[in-house]
């Protein structure tokens, strides 16, 4: 039998560009180390959403992750053959990452400068990385860019594709995936193509503007006048702010007075009423009582009438007749009459009308005030109301 043959870059890891380590195998069927694609998922524990750095698909929940025990033989043998890469480059002289640089993804100890950054895998490579990528992925060239540290803005959220295309009707840079998904039927072109229109328009206005003012003779004019309204305004804008703050402070304040006074002026009728409610209840109680006195009074002249009218019944059955003229002539002396003047038709409407009346005058006093003390109210202004030039700008002012 045949003994088959293996290159080294058949069991690399996409990630880290070296033999396999601990390998894994993902759903997808790709294969990683274990440490690479356990460090690629524990960036998307936060999504919940969890991708094959090489094609991109996803998967939910994370995968488990098991050693491949016959890849992991295979790779040992490998080092153990040490087989040469195939059209292995020289190294390139490499130069360490400065402050403002890109650091490549795949350096372990001392981080290189990347030059190249890749939309596919989302990693930046050295000059070393980056041949060793290119020759991983010499059949399914992978999208490369100058290296950036903004990756991630480069690829949709929702597909994990490049963005290439701009959607004019959405104004949004999108994937190809879109295109035909949530911005289906949208004016759309590829994004290279909208940058190029939009610097040939910015740059023809620019030219008109440079041109009329050279002709005109006024560039530097122009820019001192410029800079002069600039400094107007700013003080404007700094004047506005500070009426703005101490507007609000006096605002306040004043809010603060008008709930007072205004609670002071509702205790005062509260006050009133009690006083006016108490003044009624007095006078019920002294009307009763004298009322009750003149009620006991009769009541006991009445039990006396009675008696006496009832001795007088039975005084003609009596023998004696100088008891019969005793009795008779001290019986017939009647009680002195009282004149008591009785009013059926007591109300305290009078009084009713007088509070109905004093709550008018109240509410039509305090709608005249207020509306004047509205008028003063919308009179205080930051900024005043220019006065109107034409009929359409007074019919504005009116509504």
């Amino acid at each position: 039998m045949a003994e088959a043959t293996f290159s080294e870059d058949q069991f690399c890891c996409s990630v880290c560009l070296d033999l396999l380590k601990d390998p894994v195998a993902i759903p997808c069927g790709h294969s990683y180390c274990m440490s690479c694609i356990t460090g690629c998922w524990d960036q998307d524990d936060d999504t919940g959403v969890y991708s094959c750095p090489q094609c991109r698909e996803t998967f939910t929940p994370r995968p488990v992750l098991n050693k491949n025990t016959i890849l992991a033989e295979i790779v040992e043998k490998l080092k153990k053959t040490k087989l040469p890469k195939e059209d292995k480059l020289p190294v390139p002289a490499q130069c360490s990452a400065g402050s403002e640089d890109v650091e490549c993804n795949v350096c372990t100890e001392r981080k290189h400068k990347a030059v190249k950054s890749c939309l596919v895998c989302l990693n930046s490579y050295c000059e070393n990385h980056l041949e060793q990528h290119e020759h991983l992925f010499r059949d399914k060239r992978h999208q490369l860019m100058d290296a950036t540290g903004r990756l991630k803005e480069l690829i949709c959220y929702d597909h994990d594709r490049p963005l290439e295309v701009f959607c004019r009707t959405d104004q949004l840079c999108i994937c190809l995936m879109c295109v035909v998904d949530k911005h289906k039927n949208h004016d759309t072109v590829r994004a290279s193509e909208e940058r190029t229109e939009k610097q040939v328009k910015s740059t023809e206005e620019l030219f008109k503007i440079y041109c009329f003012l050279v002709q005109q003779n006024q560039v530097g004019e122009k820019q001192r006048e410029f800079m002069e309204e600039i400094k107007q305004r700013e003080k404007k804008l700094q004047e506005l702010r500070d009426a703005v703050k101490s507007h609000k402070c006096f605002a306040q304040a004043a809010v603060e007075d008008s709930e007072r006074i205004f609670t002071e002026l509702i205790h005062s009728i509260e006050k009133r009423r009690s006083e006016v409610t108490q003044l009624i209840k007095t006078q019920e109680t002294t009307a009763v009582s004298r009322a009750e006195g003149f009620m006991k009074k009769l009541e006991e002249e009445i039990a006396d009438l009675t008696r006496r009218n009832a001795e007088l019944e039975q005084l003609p059955h009596t023998n004696e007749d100088i008891h019969f003229v005793q009795r008779f002539q001290s019986l017939s002396v009647l009680l002195e009459s009282r004149n008591i003047a009785v009013n059926t038709h007591l109300s305290l409407n009078d009084v009713i009308e007088e509070i109905s009346l004093l709550k008018g005058q109240l509410e039509e006093f305090c709608q005249v005030e207020v509306e004047h003390l509205s008028q003063r109210v919308r009179q205080i202004q930051i900024v005043p109301t220019p006065e109107p030039k034409t009929r359409e700008e007074f019919l504005q002012c009116v509504v």
